[in-house]
């Protein structure tokens, strides 16, 4: 029982850091603010959002052909 304490412990101590370390920057979500007019910054939030459509599109884009990829391989595996 106290060895199980001893590994219960410092995992909590771990886990309560890590997540609290990891929940600071939580109040910065807005890193663009598109609202202001004048400054130019509806434009970059655009072409942010945009990069950010294109980089999912593009991993979505490769894990569907690395998947195609691999059920080949084991169709071609097979006898």
């Amino acid at each position: 029982m106290l060895r199980r304490l001893r590994l219960v412990i410092p995992l909590a101590l771990c886990a309560i850091s890590a997540l609290l370390l990891f929940a600071a920057p939580a109040g910065a979500q807005q890193l663009v603010d598109a609202g202001k007019e004048g400054d130019g910054s509806g434009g970059l939030a655009f072409v942010l959002f945009a990069a950010m459509v294109m980089i999912c599109g593009g991993a979505m884009f490769f894990m569907d052909h690395v998947r195609r990829s691999r059920l080949r391989q084991d169709e071609d595996s097979q006898p």
